[in-house]
């Protein structure tokens, strides 16, 4: 009895694994499998080591095992190579005050992000106000969180998906001409 008792407890352990992300063997091939079928409204996080395990069921939490920047450049390349979404990028507005002295590496940092994200409109916010951003829109929207070896804090970049073939603008003057 006593056998089966750990053998169920054993098989259950394996069904909950990967439910939290904690077995994904390429993340890359999950980013290239999900980006299909996200779009406006969708987030994509790039995190820190210390990012927590959310327990949402819109979020789904993938340990990539690689450096913070190039997670960032993958995630960047295929939104931008996708015909139906562009990113919204925000970051924690903490971020600039972090120093090294605390966090070593901090102002390099800094210096590689804004290099690798000077094309794009940043958005900087109070981590507490991102993270209630994100914790609202996965009670109706699936959010990808895709953890990094990075160990400096309020360093993670959050992706919002937009539509990329209708604009804020487009969708403005539509619904003037509905009235």
């Amino acid at each position: 009895m006593r056998r089966i008792s750990l053998f169920l407890i054993a098989f259950a352990i394996v069904l909950t694994v990967p439910a939290f992300g904690f077995a994904q063997s390429d993340w890359k091939t999950q980013v290239a499998h999900t980006m299909p079928l996200m779009g406006h409204r969708n987030w994509i996080l790039i995190v820190d080591s210390a990012y927590p395990l959310q327990a949402s069921p819109g979020v789904e939490t993938i340990e990539t095992n690689t450096n913070h920047l190039d997670v960032i450049r993958y995630v960047l390349g295929s939104i931008n190579n996708s015909i139906h979404v562009r990113p919204l990028i925000y970051m924690d507005k903490e971020l600039p005050f972090v120093p090294d002295d605390d966090a070593p590496g901090a102002s390099a940092f800094r210096e590689q992000i804004q290099k690798l994200l000077a094309d794009y409109t940043i958005e900087s916010l109070p981590h507490e106000r991102v993270i209630n951003q994100i914790d609202e829109t996965s009670k109706e929207f699936q959010v990808l969180v895709l953890k990094t070896t990075m160990t400096i804090p309020y360093s993670s970049v959050f992706i919002r998906l937009d539509c990329k073939y209708w604009s804020a603008d487009a969708e403005k003057r539509m619904r003037q001409r509905m009235h």
